[in-house]
């Protein structure tokens, strides 16, 4: 079996228990009930919440495989085939709110496997290198960096659906940037662990995971979570692409013709993406309590 058909599988396999992790951090992160917590603040919280942990060692596993999927075929190829997490969120979700998954929701679902397909098999991604050089990750800070920070402001200073909506995007960003240092990082383990504890590769990519969870949660808390998990589902893979093109220099081999068809995937792909992702909130959202009936007056 060819490297790339392997990292397939390792992805597919990523997504599936990323699937799980999520749909228990959007339950924890809404048990939180203190409105009066920071980013800070609520990450600690989650800290001592035991179903967090349990969705966090279920991620765990998924970001072992999508290393494993890095290290043997490029991030144009994984992060594609990450998206497909959905797909296993829309069972898992719908069996955690004891309903059904709609007609609607499958048609979605199917358009988003039928994208996927098409740019893995179309676009014909091919790898660059495993890490870059300073230089470049100096360049992508300058770049990244103040966006991020005025996305973290703007949400200081908005509420509500903006202020989730920028959080979303922030977190979607970081996770990203998370997965081509995740590639790096698996690179240095060839040349051993202490080659890998001298990189500072090692030590963003963990400081870019505690970031990325940090403002995870603080985005399906800033509002409803039908504005957050679209936001940073779209936003994850598109950065985490740029970034393998212009960073690690992965490119996709359409050919002349297939340009096109790769375009129109990529759209379908982000369309059915949004589309899952914000029904999958719907469906999670606590349901509001019914409005009691005043009693009529007496005659």
């Amino acid at each position: 079996m060819a490297k790339a058909d392997i990292a397939a599988l390792l992805a597919l396999g990523a997504a599936l228990f990323i699937a799980f992790g999520d749909v228990i951090h959007q339950h924890s992160a809404h048990e939180v009930t203190d409105k009066s917590l920071g980013h800070l603040g609520l990450f600690l919280e989650l800290l001592k919440d035991r179903s967090w942990w349990l969705g966090s060692g279920i991620s765990a596993i998924g970001f072992a495989l999508q290393a494993a999927a890095l290290g043997l075929g490029s991030v144009l190829l994984v992060q594609a085939l990450l998206v497909t997490s959905l797909l296993f969120a829309l069972p898992i979700s719908a069996r955690a709110a004891h309903r059904r998954v709609s007609r609607w929701e499958w048609t979605w679902a199917a358009l988003l496997a039928a994208a996927v397909a098409v740019i893995v098999t179309v676009g014909n991604p091919t790898e660059g290198q495993s890490r870059a050089s300073l230089e470049t990750w100096s360049l992508v800070v300058a770049v990244l960096g103040p966006i991020l920070v005025l996305c973290v402001l703007g949400a200081s200073r908005w509420h509500g659906t903006v202020s989730a909506v920028l959080l979303a995007f922030v977190s979607g960003a970081l996770w990203g940037v998370f997965a081509i240092l995740t590639k790096g990082v698996v690179d240095l383990l060839g040349d051993g662990i202490w080659a890998l504890l001298r990189s500072p590769e090692l030590y963003a990519w963990a400081a870019v995971a505690v970031a990325g969870t940090a403002w995870q949660q603080s985005s399906f808390r800033a509002g409803t979570v039908t504005a957050s998990l679209p936001t940073m589902t779209v936003s994850e893979p598109i950065v985490a692409c740029v970034l393998g093109v212009v960073v690690l220099g992965e490119t996709l081999r359409p050919g002349e013709r297939g340009w096109f068809i790769l375009v129109v995937a990529v759209v379908a792909m982000l369309l059915a993406t949004a589309a899952l992702a914000r029904g999958e909130a719907k469906a999670s959202e606590p349901a509001a309590p019914p409005l009691q009936q005043s009693p009529r007056p007496a005659r």
